[in-house]
């Protein structure tokens, strides 16, 4: 996993050195950094959203009258919480927790040149497994015979859908977006004959909702 991350993040470093020197005026290269809030949608489990936090670097590239390109890279740390039972029988909600990288290649529409522009297009994601503290690892999920310890296994590379919206002016601005997750991310755990029996014979099925707020710095 970290081996992947330094490789993405050296390709992406590279890119973005070679587009501000191709194209200094068309070309703006930002960072960005901001909290979300993180749902997984699912007929499995009883969950709740949230808080985490993400940052990252894109560009901006003009491409055709008021059309724009961004691509980039952002790091990401999601939670959200699932209802389980512990030893002692008390319901409880375990905070998991979804770490990993994200490379976006999205077209964008300027509504108000340099000020406003609508967002969206295609995000790759690569995670590392699903954790929860030691202290809820032997909890028994709710409705389940699962503990949640055996649900760390999910899917590696998912992919999402991006719609965001972007105000403020050539060197600041605010970022709102909202990313699905169309990949299922519990996947990996169907592959598991034993597990999806403790899941009342039913396979994992789970996607990711994230709405994000951001501040955007362009360099």
């Amino acid at each position: 996993m970290k081996k992947a991350l330094l490789a993405l993040s050296f390709v992406l470093c590279a890119t973005l050195a070679m587009a501000q020197y191709r194209n200094k005026d068309g070309n703006r290269i930002g960072i960005t950094g901001g909290v979300s809030q993180t749902s997984l949608f699912n007929s499995n489990f009883v969950t709740k959203p949230g808080i985490g936090f993400n940052g990252g670097l894109s560009v901006r590239g003009n491409y055709y009258n008021n059309w724009s390109m961004i691509y980039g890279m952002q790091f990401f740390q999601n939670k959200f919480s699932i209802e389980t039972t512990t030893s002692s029988l008390q319901k409880k909600e375990s905070e998991f927790n979804i770490q990993g990288a994200q490379i976006r290649l999205l077209l964008s529409y300027n509504v108000v040149k340099n000020h406003v522009s609508f967002d969206f297009g295609p995000v790759l994601q690569i995670n590392d497994k699903l954790k929860t503290a030691n202290s809820d690892q032997n909890n028994t999920i709710t409705g389940t015979n699962l503990k949640a310890v055996q649900l760390e296994e999910i899917s590696k590379v998912n992919g999402n859908v991006y719609v965001g919206i972007s105000a403020g002016n050539r060197r600041i601005r605010a970022i709102v977006h909202y990313q699905y997750g169309f990949t299922n991310l519990l996947n990996k755990l169907n592959s598991e004959e034993d597990l999806v029996l403790l899941n009342n014979n039913t396979k994992f099925k789970g996607n990711l909702g994230t709405i994000s707020g951001q501040l955007l710095f362009n360099l």
